[in-house]
């Protein structure tokens, strides 16, 4: 019997066609993409309309999306979302947050150039995600480039090569290639639950990002944040979460906290661990600062949007780090 995969198309450029005005969204792969793989599954379409280019993904379409993954859910046995690469690791992150006690698989791809296009990495993408399903995963992941990562952890890492993800803490749940299949296959965490519990973001969550780099930043940090209208705000610091711990700097920090506010501390650094291994860190951790351990910032956003929306507090983030197994 075959499978039934629901197809939520998204658009990207796995899908776009070429105007005067450059790449745009288009529909012309909805009716050969998949035919390939007819015989052992079958697919049905949402084409979301309109089509758009993920950079200009919001957190109502992230919202709408995961509501129609929930309603079909039941009556599939996966979800093979097709999402411009721009954003894919961050809806990715907010799927896999968002739908607690998964028990199916949820798997995005795209590709960095359109289906058409010659040398196009999107049959080899869509070939990868479509076998992923015989994998029988419960989780989210994203498939790109014969490998398949789990969401949280991953990020986009390259606009030039076909290598356009990867998760540097968790690496590859498994690889693919046309002649061998699936190999070097890891065996991922199975979550114990009693059924799918969906925590769907807030569209109206305000969070935010600040990059540390010396010189000026810091004072600019401490100055505007006692007017920054974000209810969460996620700091990338160097290193192992170390900052300035000038007065006027974990002062600013202090009093944002304690306004209710969170404020959680990760590594700029691609392979980085915010962490209480240097006393330089000390003045902010005291300040009421969360550490956010192995947290990339597509991860990070994920978490500080549904603390938001759901009022979480900083010992609730840091439960959810440890579920994540980020600290």
């Amino acid at each position: 019997m075959k499978q039934k995969i629901f197809v939520l198309y998204t658009g990207g450029t796995i899908g776009m066609t070429q105007s005067s005005a450059g790449l745009r969204p288009d529909t012309a792969l909805v009716n050969k993409a998949l035919t390939p793989f007819s015989d052992g599954l079958d697919f049905v379409w949402h084409v979301c309309q309109p089509l758009i280019d993920s950079s200009a993904v919001t957190l109502q379409n992230q919202r709408d999306w995961l509501e129609l993954i929930i309603a079909k859910l039941p009556d599939y046995d996966g979800i093979l979302v097709l999402h411009g690469t721009d954003t894919m690791a961050y809806t990715a992150n907010l799927f896999a947050l968002s739908l607690q006690g998964l028990d199916k698989p949820v798997i995005l791809t795209g590709s960095q150039w359109p289906y058409d296009a010659a040398n196009s990495d999107a049959p080899r993408n869509l070939a990868t995600a479509v076998s992923a399903f015989s994998l029988k995963l419960k989780q989210v992941a994203i498939a790109f480039d014969g490998k398949l990562f789990p969401a949280v952890g991953s990020s986009k890492v390259s606009t030039e090569t076909a290598a356009g993800f990867d998760n540097l803490h968790f690496g590859a749940l498994a690889e693919w290639e046309e002649n061998k299949g699936w190999h070097n296959i890891r065996t991922a965490p199975t979550q114990h639950s009693d059924g799918l519990k969906p925590r769907l973001p807030n569209p109206e969550a305000k969070v935010s990002v600040r990059t540390l780099i010396p010189g000026y930043a810091a004072q600019e940090l401490s100055d505007g944040l006692p007017h920054l209208c974000a209810q969460a705000l996620i700091l990338q610091s160097y290193g192992h979460g170390n900052a300035p711990s000038n007065d006027a700097f974990v002062r600013a920090v202090q009093a944002f906290t304690q306004q209710g506010k969170l404020l959680l501390n990760i590594s700029q650094v691609p392979q980085g661990c915010a962490a209480a291994v240097y006393a330089q860190g000390d003045a902010l951790r005291q300040a009421g600062i969360i550490n956010g351990g192995k947290c990339n910032l597509e991860t990070a956003t994920a978490l500080m949007t549904l603390a938001v929306s759901h009022d979480w507090n900083a010992d609730k983030v840091q439960q959810e780090l440890q579920q994540l197994n980020l600290l």
